[in-house]
């Protein structure tokens, strides 16, 4: 009886399994894919803002590649260096890979309601905290919040997010009693930020805040947030298309 109990559980826990990784190999979600999966559809979708990409990863290999071998012959050993030569022209490129893969993501997003949250998801998260879209109007135009060693950063993201945004700092100094409460304008010209630079922006700025102070912060925000009224809309930029993901992932390295 014990026997066959265990071998119903077996049976149960194998169908499980697989229907776990069907699951996974049938997901959208680029956290669900492997690591090649990631590679290929990343490279899929820079391809279409990148057309060059074939050449550029081929032409990376292929230097590394003449290098290895320019330093084997004249070692004696040109077998060896070559090797090295090919699994390095494979790390250049995958980092070109990375590097056109983060200029396509931006391309993708630029001017696109909620697009100055991609730039956030590359913040490190040990030393930064963000909530996207704090505040919505009715154009699509949003406030995203940003936390860390800088100091506590209100984005304006949207054409016409200036009033949103002077309205998002009042309700913030309320509750902030003396912390400076900065702004970025995300978008092109005088005064604003582009979405592709953003992120190195928030790096850059003077270290303002210990990390007991954004927890203080954060624990104050809090009851701010919850006296919000929040518009249900989907956070983050408009999709594309079928395949508009790239894996976040992939273009940290």
């Amino acid at each position: 009886m014990a026997s066959e109990r265990a071998k119903e559980l077996a049976k149960k826990q194998k169908a499980e399994a697989k229907a776990l990784k069907a699951a996974k190999k049938n997901s959208s979600d680029p956290t669900d894919w492997g690591t090649a999966k990631q590679i290929r559809e990343t490279y899929k979708l820079t391809a279409k803002y990148q057309p060059k990409i074939p050449w550029m990863l081929a032409g990376a290999v292929l230097i590394c590649l003449i290098v290895g071998v320019g330093i084997g012959l004249a070692a004696g050993t040109w077998y060896l260096w070559a090797l090295l030569g090919l699994l390095g022209g494979v790390t250049a490129a995958l980092w070109v890979l990375q590097r056109e893969a983060k200029k396509a993501s931006f391309a993708r997003v630029k001017g696109q309601p909620g697009g100055a949250e991609m730039a956030l998801t590359m913040l490190d998260k040990k030393k930064w905290h963000y909530t996207a879209a704090v505040a919505v109007d009715r154009q699509t135009n949003c406030v995203h919040r940003a936390i860390g060693p800088g100091g506590m950063i209100l984005i304006g993201d949207g054409k016409g997010s200036q009033s949103l945004l002077r309205t998002e700092v009042r309700r913030h100094q309320q509750v902030l009693y003396g912390v400076e409460v900065q702004t970025v304008l995300v978008g092109e010209g005088e005064g604003k930020v582009p979405v592709e630079k953003l992120t190195a922006y928030l790096k850059k700025l003077p270290k303002t805040l210990t990390s007991e102070q954004i927890e203080e912060i954060e624990y104050r925000l809090k009851a701010l947030d919850k006296l919000r009224s929040r518009v249900p809309i989907p956070k983050g930029p408009m999709p594309t298309g079928g395949h508009a993901k790239i894996s976040r992932r992939a273009m940290r390295g």
